[in-house]
């Protein structure tokens, strides 16, 4: 009975084990998922695609009190250029090896001829969409290659709101009563921290050049770049060394969703709840932020979650392994022992023989 009973708490800890082991695995899953869910945090994976040279993505804000201009962008650009240089990286053309963006926010008047309101704007430059790849609803996005700044994109509610519909590319509408095309409608971000960071309301993406006439502010509050990252921290440093950040802040994207990286944030969380330098994110960077710190909670939890089972796998080593050496003592032991006692028979029994010839 008591062996019984021994055998049923044996197979209901196994049970444990595993049942906290799949909990464990489950958590794994929902870091991949919810860092897979962060495109805007992927350029550097879209952007290498098959090549064996590595890329980085690297973002800088800076506080809402130096702003950058788009001079300042352009003489980062010759800067980077120049590190690309020194590397060696220049060998097949540097512009097949770099790609930026920043942007700006505010609001601005918008009307059509059925409706008028205000608009949040996010203003963009450089290749902002390879950055962030929404999904268009109709149209086309805006190119840094556009040979005017008069297009914009509308995102669904605004759509709605001034025209009834969301099939809107080549239509007219009004910004400051500035007639803009528009080039399309997208769709923004459906993951849940993208969705609860976005809260300017219906809004546009317009041209920063266009937006900077518009309101005669050059104020560039956010930049990303992609950049080759041949040995650890090649592109993040390049932007420390070399971009006018200010009191500002240099981030690696590429790789923060590491268990490396989310372990060493699991102490730093309520830090990161404290900030003042002034710093307004952008809200995919918000969410970004969201998404780290869930998927930080979430590798602690399968942590511990682990420890039971590991604890209990490592006994059952200890206890096999110190079986496996008894059972080999056990077989060992006799043969030597029985091997030492012929070796001293075998010389007696010759010794004998020699004495006693004939003798069986």
């Amino acid at each position: 009975m008591k062996t019984l009973f021994i055998k049923h708490k044996k197979i209901l800890w196994l049970i444990l084990c595993l049942l906290l082991t799949l909990a464990a695995l489950l958590c794994l899953w929902r870091i991949h998922g919810l860092s897979r869910s962060m495109s805007a945090q992927q350029a550097a994976e879209r952007w290498q695609g098959e090549s064996e040279l590595k890329f980085a993505q690297v973002s800088c804000f800076v506080p809402v009190d130096e702003a950058l201009s788009l001079n300042q962008i352009y003489g980062f650009r010759a800067k980077m250029l120049q590190e690309l240089n020194k590397a060696a990286l220049d060998s097949e053309g540097s512009d097949g090896l770099w790609r930026d963006a920043w942007c700006a926010v505010g609001k601005l008047k918008v009307s059509s001829d059925k409706a008028a309101g205000e608009a949040s704007v996010i203003a963009v430059g450089g290749d902002f969409f390879s950055f962030h790849p929404l999904r268009l609803l109709s149209g086309d996005y805006l190119r840094e290659d556009d040979l005017m700044h008069d297009r914009v994109l509308l995102d669904p509610e605004l759509a709605w709101m001034l025209f009834g519909g969301t099939d809107l590319a080549g239509m007219e509408m009004k910004i400051n009563d500035r007639i803009f095309l528009i080039a399309g409608v997208v769709e923004r971000e459906k993951d849940e921290a993208s969705r609860k960071a976005y809260t300017a309301g219906q809004g546009l993406y317009m041209s920063y050049e266009a937006y900077k006439e518009l309101t005669g502010s050059d104020s560039i509050t956010a930049y990303e770049l992609v950049l080759p990252n041949p040995v650890k921290n090649f592109a993040a440093n390049v932007a420390k060394d070399n971009f006018p950040i200010g009191r500002g802040e240099v981030l690696q994207n590429s790789g923060r969703f590491s268990y490396g990286r989310l372990f060493g944030l699991i102490s730093k969380l309520d830090e990161r709840a404290m900030q003042g330098m002034g710093m307004i994110y952008p809200y995919w960077e918000n969410a970004a932020r969201v998404t780290e710190n869930r998927c930080a909670r979430l590798l602690l939890t399968a942590m511990i979650l682990l420890v039971l089972p590991l604890v209990s796998l490592l006994v059952f080593i200890q206890h096999g392994l110190k079986r496996g050496a008894e059972g080999f003592s056990e077989k060992l032991f006799p043969r030597i022992r029985e091997g030492v006692e012929e070796a001293i028979r075998r010389p007696a029994r010759r010794r004998w023989e020699k004495k006693h010839p004939g003798e069986d």
